[in-house]
């Protein structure tokens, strides 16, 4: 069975401003833009930008007036604006962005790729989007197998709830393998692009927090019902407990890869 391409309702999509963002997207936000070369005067394009925390980053560095954040889910966008009034959003698909050709010089886009219905075709509107000699960097988590953290619990969701249930979690790692990423990128016409692996950290207060966020702010909102989710906590206390320190926080790691292109 499809999961929901990591496409939620709009209480999560505060749910996960309020917590993903923190826990897991904020410090990729300036390497992302780092990696793009993200410098005053350039016009960029946050595809599939959530909440926005990249097109954010990226409004501190060029002005609000000179970023557009594009996502395909309304409740996104609604936070969005909230948050950053002065951006430019928009509502719309990857595979058929509602852009001229060479219309900006910097395309990003910060673990969305993975959730696209065709990422061939995605990557090709955004170099076509691109202007010459503007930069593309796209950020995608690596493989479940190095997130120890979420191989955990999605081990712990199928033994509870099936399947289908941990699918929804595996989603967001089916682009880890570098090798599988290089070829959608050379398949989009992107051959020369160049892909790092970062390790960074997933950080939160509690365990209960790490499940709160996880399943409040993530596509399991609605297939996760309270009786389930106190069934869960209970049995994270021993099957998740060696991620949590002796503050009662929790901290692993999680790999992810950047790709990065520039238009001839």
């Amino acid at each position: 069975m499809e999961d929901d391409k990591g496409q939620v309702q709009s209480g999560a999509a505060q749910v996960y401003e309020d917590f993903f963002v923190p826990a897991l997207f904020l410090e990729w936000a300036p390497r992302v833009a780092d990696a793009a070369g993200i410098v005053g005067g350039q016009r960029v394009l946050d595809i599939a930008c959530g909440t926005g925390v990249l097109a954010r980053e990226a409004a501190g560095r060029v002005g609000a007036a000179s970023v557009c954040g594009l996502d395909r889910n309304p409740a996104m966008l609604e936070v969005a604006r909230r948050v950053q009034p002065e951006v430019e959003w928009r509502l719309g698909r990857a595979e058929e962005l509602p852009f001229d050709a060479e219309s900006f010089d910097v395309v990003v886009s910060q673990f969305g790729l993975m959730f696209f219905d065709d990422p061939v075709l995605a990557l090709r509107e955004m170099r076509r989007v691109l202007r010459p000699g503007g930069q593309l960097a796209v950020a995608v988590w690596g493989s479940l197998e190095v997130s120890p953290g979420y191989a955990a619990l999605a081990a712990l969701l199928e033994r509870l709830f099936g399947e289908r249930i941990a699918l929804e979690l595996r989603s967001p790692f089916r682009l880890g393998d570098p090798a599988f990423l290089g070829s959608i990128l050379t398949q989009a016409g992107l051959a020369g692009a160049t892909i790092d692996t970062v390790t960074g950290a997933a950080r939160f207060p509690s365990l209960t927090s790490w499940l709160h966020t996880d399943v409040r702010g993530w596509t399991l909102a609605d297939k996760i019902d309270d009786r389930q989710f106190e069934l869960l906590q209970r049995e994270a206390v021993g099957a998740l407990g060696r991620f949590v320190d002796g503050d009662g926080r929790v901290v692993f790691t999680i790999p992810a890869h950047v790709a990065t292109a520039r238009k001839s």
